[in-house]
């Protein structure tokens, strides 16, 4: 099969699966037809989360107002489950496991759901794009979604961004942020950071003080790459012809760093008075904008 034959299947499979469309020929994944007509009212204690599910967090706020749309209304989308891997007489949802919750909330006693027999591997896919999709996966949810596909299904970047419709480069950057250490991981997972913001702290010595500056002090993600370039470790080789500067000296260099968005490295002579401050600008268009700045 064709790269691009596969890619086509994949997002047919995915809009009938999520009845965003209905296929009139075929449903390249399930095995069947789509029709909202087919789905079934099942007791909703039959119904159980995937584990596998990328998603980790729900906003309290949408719950709570899909919770009384839920109640006023009833659940109006099935959600697409599968039969339960563990119970032969229960099921998995693949895709509305917010409606679920929203109709345990809501106290309703059965839920309506279309059948699907797929995989493991569909299922993960399926529900890593229907979040994504939709943006309801942070960073975090998104890149451990990616790393499920390649580690337990063998999935590549490339297979995975042809897919999914990304960027290999996307995808890349977006694993890299798991090398991070969990508390800013969880600062990014909280809405403290961003993407942005972490990108810059993948490289450095020590994310966590600089995730904590920058979430301080409110910087600009090119104010977290600057501050990011001005904390990269020096090499041993430099260590030992320069002695380390005071705590004094760096904490100044990293809040003018920080309000500058520019490199700010200060050479103080051991002993005197006098020294060298030094920024470093990386295109014109800073340089302008530290001349303005500077002339205010």
């Amino acid at each position: 099969m064709s790269k691009k034959t596969e890619r086509k299947s994949l997002g047919r499979g995915l809009s009938a699966l999520l009845a965003d469309v209905n296929l009139d020929d075929e449903n390249p994944i399930g095995g069947a037809l789509v029709s909202l007509a087919g789905a079934s009212e099942v007791p909703i204690e039959k119904v159980h989360a995937n584990p596998e599910q990328p998603r980790r967090a729900f906003n309290e706020h949408d719950l709570q107002d899909l919770t009384a749309s839920i109640t006023e209304k009833g659940v109006i989308q099935p959600l697409i489950v599968r039969p339960d891997p563990n119970n032969q007489n229960d099921y998995q949802i693949v895709a509305g496991e917010r409606r679920w919750r929203a109709a345990q909330r809501a106290k309703l006693h059965t839920i309506p759901v279309l059948v699907r027999e797929l995989s493991d591997t569909e299922v993960l896919e399926l529900a890593i794009i229907e979040n994504i999709q939709r943006a309801d996966l942070n960073a975090v949810e998104e890149a451990l979604g990616y790393r499920q596909l390649m580690n337990k299904f063998g999935r590549t970047q490339e297979k995975m961004a042809e897919a999914l419709g990304k960027s290999r480069s996307h995808i890349a950057n977006l694993l890299r942020l798991l090398n991070l250490p969990s508390e800013v991981l969880e600062y990014l997972q909280n809405g403290q950071l961003s993407a942005g913001h972490a990108r810059a702290l993948v490289p450095v010595d020590d994310p966590v003080a600089l995730a904590r500056i920058i979430i301080s002090k409110g910087l600009s993600v090119r104010q977290a790459e600057a501050l990011a370039k001005a904390k990269k470790s020096v090499s041993p080789q430099k260590r030992r012809l320069k002695p380390a500067k005071d705590a004094d000296t760096r904490a100044i260099e990293y809040d003018l760093t920080a309000n500058l968005g520019a490199k700010v490295t200060i050479d103080h002579k051991s002993g005197g008075q006098s020294g060298e401050l030094r920024i470093k600008y990386s295109d014109l268009e800073q340089l302008d904008g530290l001349c303005q700045l500077l002339s205010q």
